[in-house]
């Protein structure tokens, strides 16, 4: 006698929100959405509009089909101590993949409402997704643990506005040019720019304070290389082979990343065994270092005769895209993309277990 088929897994794909990077997410959770398991998952799309908006999950399955139809509106309710979307959401949900890139998803606000709402979901904790989106914290918590990174400044906007002048002879000093002034708070390369002189200096902040409060400006790696590393596990994560990213523009901007044909990946990367071993070590450091959960990819800028490696970040919510280094770099380590989002949703669920052992109760 045959025992009974296995119940799919009710799994809530979370994505766009109110990050610059909103498209990225679109596109993340479409791809996503094409390789799961019709058999295993049971998939709910569950969008964000671009004004924080809760989308119910026919409107964000139209989203998915046609990005105009992010007007069509949302519906909220209050469901197990919050406001979530009606009617597929909350206590019906197994399990949370959250594919919001950037800021309002990637920092540890979506993690913190799940975990209130006693949800599993996919990836970092609140506090390694809040330290693994701030690109200062991040680097404090890098040079911690000993691993190395590029000479860098963090300028808060408030000293940016009050003395510029000051500031721009401060950077000018160190970390010097050519360099790059980033938001601390953001991916996908958005508000980045590589400056090269003192008079490009000034535009570069202002661009990089639209988007943050804060702004780190790191010296750059003349002929560098971007080598990065996918990290996936809890308590003993895997690191895939390292991966290296070829392009013709001046750094790894938004365009390049996104854009099919305008940026390569080599992988494995041609690097001395060495210097792979070397790389896939500090990936597994870094991931320790913010106390990551789930999955990460951590990039390096490696000089050309590979003698010095810096860790330039990590990134909690990895890109999905049919372009994402992440998956690419599994798929080359020998795990394809649709093992790969179902090992995610499995220990998303093996850490939810592990954090439901804790005591609630100060009387035992």
């Amino acid at each position: 006698m045959s025992g009974s088929p296995r119940r799919r897994v009710r799994l809530a794909l979370l994505f766009g929100g109110r990050s610059p990077e909103h498209d990225v997410s679109l596109t993340s959770a479409r791809s996503v959405l094409g390789a799961l398991d019709p058999t295993r998952f049971e998939v709910v799309p569950v969008a964000i509009g671009r004004d924080g908006h809760w989308l119910s999950g026919a409107r964000s399955q139209a989203l998915l089909s046609s990005p105009s139809s992010e007007d069509l509106g949302a519906v909220l309710v209050p469901e197990g101590g919050g406001l979530v979307p009606d009617p597929n959401f909350g206590a019906a949900m197994d399990v949370v993949f959250p594919l919001m890139h950037g800021p309002f998803g990637e920092d540890g606000t979506v993690q913190g409402l799940l975990e209130l709402l006693n949800i599993p979901y996919v990836g970092a904790g609140v506090a390694a997704s809040a330290t693994g989106m701030d690109k200062a914290l991040m680097k404090a918590l890098f040079l911690q643990a000993g691993l190395p990174v590029l000479p860098h400044a963090v300028i808060p906007r408030h000293a940016w506005e009050r003395q510029p002048g000051r500031v721009l002879r401060t950077l000018s000093k160190s970390p010097g040019f050519p360099c790059f002034a980033k938001p601390s708070n953001m991916g996908s390369s958005i508000g980045i720019s590589r400056v090269d002189t003192q008079d490009a200096l000034g535009p570069a902040l202002d661009l990089a304070f639209r988007y943050d409060l804060k702004v780190l400006v790191e010296r750059g790696v003349p002929g560098y290389r971007e080598i990065e590393c996918g990290v996936l596990g809890n308590d003993e994560p895997e690191v895939s082979v390292p991966g290296e990213i070829t392009m013709q523009g001046a750094f790894y901007d938004y365009h390049t990343k996104y854009t099919e044909g305008e940026a390569g990946l080599e992988v494995p990367a041609r690097v001395r065994p060495a210097t792979a071993s070397a790389l896939q070590m500090m990936a597994m450091t870094a991931f320790a270092a913010i106390d990551c959960a789930g999955m990460a990819r951590v990039d390096f800028l490696v000089s050309p005769d590979e003698s010095e490696i810096w860790v330039s970040e990590i990134n909690t919510i990895p890109g999905f895209t049919p372009y994402s280094m992440y998956p690419r770099l599994w798929e080359a380590t020998g795990v394809p993309y649709p093992d790969l989002i179902a090992r995610l949703v499995d220990l998303a669920l093996e850490r939810h277990a592990a954090r439901a052992s804790l005591l609630r109760d100060r009387n035992p």
